[in-house]
């Protein structure tokens, strides 16, 4: 069973426009601005890198699982001001994840949860692989445990998929 992944950020073309929007216009959103006081701290999920302390990011609800089951959801989620998409390699972890208590939901092509783990952070890349060799589940999300974060989507890439990278 092939085990290969692809971590999928929030797609840059979904939340660009916030960065449009002057203080009136993203409170009517009920968006957030926050100066980054810490790091780690705001991790992107655009970037899938922490924020900078200084850096201007946005904090809002995001639909992350919109689908037509019982596991549709929304979630608080952070995104760098000036972020840039992660496009991450097959099998790469970003930093983000590796410091972080984290909670993978694994789902089948029916958007039915069928298998859930909780993992450090440093244990994410075996725990992909053993929930990937089960070949129901077609995608992961992750969030942050602690703080009940949406964080990022996991796709088992295809032998073909494998070859365009």
């Amino acid at each position: 069973m092939n085990t290969e992944f692809k971590i999928k950020e929030i797609a840059i073309d979904k939340v660009a426009h916030l960065f449009e929007l002057n203080s009136k216009e993203l409170e009517k959103r009920e968006i957030h601005t926050i100066i980054a006081d810490s790091n780690p701290g705001f991790p992107c999920r655009v970037s899938l890198k922490e924020a900078n302390i200084g850096e201007k990011i946005f904090a809002f609800n995001y639909q992350h699982h919109d689908v037509r089951s019982p596991y549709r959801a929304s979630g608080p989620i952070f995104v760098r001001e000036n972020a840039i998409s992660a496009n991450l390699n097959t099998n790469e972890i970003p930093e983000i994840l590796e410091h972080r208590l984290l909670s993978v939901m694994a789902y089948d092509r029916k958007a039915m949860m069928i298998d859930a783990k909780t993992v450090k952070g440093e244990h994410l890349k075996p725990t992909i692989h053993e929930l990937f060799s089960n070949g129901e589940i077609t995608y992961l999300q992750v969030h942050n445990s602690s703080h009940g974060c949406y964080n990022c989507q996991i796709d088992r890439v295809t032998p073909t998929e494998m070859n365009d990278f």
